[in-house]
């Protein structure tokens, strides 16, 4: 049976026939190491009749696939989702409804982020291949070899799902695996507002607050340029350099080249990086970083027996206890935050309330 669609013809009898389906097992395979978009290069589709890939690359436009994957009637099975419906993002926006295996095992006590591979030898007792985990997906042809390999991530998801659901039947949890697949699908959590990229830096609470709104505003128009010009954030300005332009606060050309920063970048965006310092409104002259402060006891006491009370329940739930609050999530509820994920749906109910109480 043929492995990869290619016509448009053959794309839109396959998409009617599996629009027919229940089910529909879902992978992607990408690249991106060169741009900021990634660049997608493969569908892999199965029912439990028929497993096949779809070139992207072959189409001009592919909106009977756009209508398959959105298609409401049909439930679509992934594996650790996220980033398949982030490369999806300009194809299908609101793909849907999924059913992520690697949450639905979470949610069993397997790993919270247990592989593919691993899943499939835990449940189905069968050993998938390594042999193209490299492969440059956007190269063509693809060969016999490589199209079964793809071909393999999509064909045990939909008996995973299965006997996952199975699980989760027995222990009650259907419900707490409903809450967490309604929340991938809106379109809006798989983008990042440049003004929202600060999130991605570490280290920023122990910045004064004027070197704080330094790193937002880099980090703003990093993601801006990284969005217009389609590369790599890395390649329009490096985490060193951000750090240490944030450590420096750099005022001139020379201060920006003192910083690190290469001199191409200067000459074609130094006056946009000044631009940033300026916007953030760093006192002048700037003080010295601050010395780490020392932990607070009473905060750390409460973080810890925070992190007891979490470690607890997870373990009468059998449950990883990252599932229920990380690190941070605790922090962040000892420094008063309440807009936090173990506040709200199921968690709260079987471990929020708990944590609420010694607070």
């Amino acid at each position: 049976m043929q492995q990869i669609v290619t016509s448009a013809a053959e794309l839109a009898e396959l998409s009617a026939s599996f629009a027919a389906q229940p089910r529909l097992a879902l992978d992607t395979e990408f690249l991106r190491e060169r741009t900021y978009r990634a660049q997608l290069c493969l569908v892999q589709l199965a029912t439990p009749q028929r497993a096949v890939c779809i070139d992207p690359l072959a189409f001009a436009e592919l909106r009977a696939l756009t209508q398959l994957l959105t298609a409401r009637g049909v439930l679509k099975v992934m594996h650790a989702s996220r980033q398949d419906l982030e490369v999806l993002l300009p194809l299908a926006a609101g793909v849907g409804p999924i059913f992520d295996t690697q949450i639905a095992a979470a949610l069993c006590g397997l790993p919270a982020q247990v592989g593919y591979a691993e899943l499939v030898r835990r449940l189905l007792g069968h050993e998938l291949p390594k042999s193209h985990t490299r492969t440059d997906w956007s190269r063509r042809p693809l060969s016999p070899q490589q199209l079964e390999y793809a071909l393999d991530d999509v064909r045990y998801l939909l008996p995973l799902a299965a006997a996952l659901e199975e699980r989760l039947a027995q222990l009650g949890r259907g419900g707490w695996l409903a809450e967490e697949l309604a929340a991938l699908e809106d379109p809006a959590d798989l983008t990042v507002a440049p003004e929202e990229a600060w999130r991605r830096l570490k280290g920023l609470r122990e910045l004064d607050p004027a070197r704080q709104r330094l790193a937002r505003e880099l980090a703003a128009w990093r993601e801006r340029m990284a969005s217009v010009h389609d590369r790599p954030r890395g390649w329009i300005l490096d985490e060193a350099q951000l750090r240490e332009m944030v450590a420096r606060v750099p005022r001139t050309t020379a201060e920006l080249a003192a910083a690190g920063l290469p001199p191409g970048l200067i000459k074609r965006r130094g006056a946009e990086l000044l631009g940033c310092v300026e916007a953030a409104a760093v006192p002048q002259p700037t003080p010295p970083l601050p010395a780490r402060a020392r932990p607070d006891p009473k905060r750390t006491a409460l973080i810890k027996s925070l992190a007891t009370i979490t470690q607890g329940i997870a373990a009468e739930l059998g449950l990883a206890a990252e599932l229920l609050a990380t690190r941070r999530d605790l922090e962040r509820l000892a420094e008063g935050d309440r807009d936090v994920a173990v506040l709200h749906g199921w968690r709260r109910a079987v471990l929020g309330e708990r944590l609420l109480a010694v607070l």
